[in-house]
């Protein structure tokens, strides 16, 4: 079992993970340690898996808590687990409670981490740039501050998502960003591809990121679409012309007893 983490790891009352896609029981295009229920791969092999990342970190199985990500803005507080057979729609949730484990599903997409390390508050955010653009980091560090937490007391992490270097998107997609904030044109660069431009959705997060005013900003600065054996990856799928793909998950928890 492999994963990466940041230094939030550093406050004595938190464990995350990012996964990767090693050390899991899926096979064929979700190998792995596939943890996303995909149509083609077999549930008992992605249970496995999650059961595998819960172990990683101390966890319970049916104390890790995935909502059904929809690239939306719904926020979700976390006051006990529920069955992830059957969660609810939200792209982040929150906690204060020990041991639950927040889970958060990505293929390129980027996922956040975040901690209040005074107030003892936790989230998980499904970041791709739909989310990221409508306001999904705003939403989650708003409902942070409604269980108490304080801006400045908050350190975020980014993990594994498509780099600044590889997603690419038609020139128009730009237009909404440039709409919102002109500043927001430090974010894109021409593509070798004519009619294209290249996204850097990690930059992008992180500063929404600051804006709200989290000064300390993670970024594990890790590629989804260039490394192959280490991460899934919705692009990579689609150049590829396969059929479909793998999910990483990421994770946050407050230990128990703490």
């Amino acid at each position: 079992m492999k994963f990466l983490t940041t230094d939030l790891e550093n406050i004595s009352w938190l464990r995350h993970g990012f996964f990767t896609r090693l050390g899991g029981v899926s096979t064929g295009i979700y190998t792995s340690l596939n943890c996303g229920m995909k149509t083609d791969d077999r549930p008992t092999h992605v249970r496995t898996n999650r059961a595998k990342v819960s172990e990683a970190l101390y966890l319970a199985p049916e104390q890790l808590v995935i909502a059904k990500q929809v690239h939306g803005t719904t926020i979700l507080p976390v006051t006990k687990p529920w069955d992830n057979d059957h969660a609810p729609e939200a792209d982040a949730i929150v906690t204060v409670e020990p041991g639950i484990g927040l889970g958060v599903l990505t293929a390129d997409c980027a996922p956040i981490l975040l901690a209040d390390k005074k107030a003892r508050i936790i989230g998980a955010a499904h970041a791709g740039w739909r989310g990221a653009l409508n306001g999904i980091i705003e939403s989650t560090v708003e409902e942070m501050q409604k269980m108490g937490a304080k801006t400045e007391n908050i350190a975020a992490a980014i993990g594994p998502c498509i780099g600044p270097n590889s997603y690419e998107v038609r020139d128009d997609f730009k237009g909404p960003f440039i709409a919102r904030d002109k500043t927001n044109e430090r974010f894109f660069k021409k593509s070798p591809k004519p009619g294209h431009l290249l996204f850097n959705l990690p930059g992008y997060v992180a500063s929404r990121l600051n804006r709200q005013g989290i000064k300390t900003v993670h970024d594990v600065q890790q590629d989804t679409l260039t490394n192959a054996t280490s991460f899934f990856s919705n692009r990579r799928a689609f150049l590829k012309s396969e059929h479909g793909f793998g999910l990483q998950l990421s994770v946050i928890s407050i230990k128990s007893g703490n």
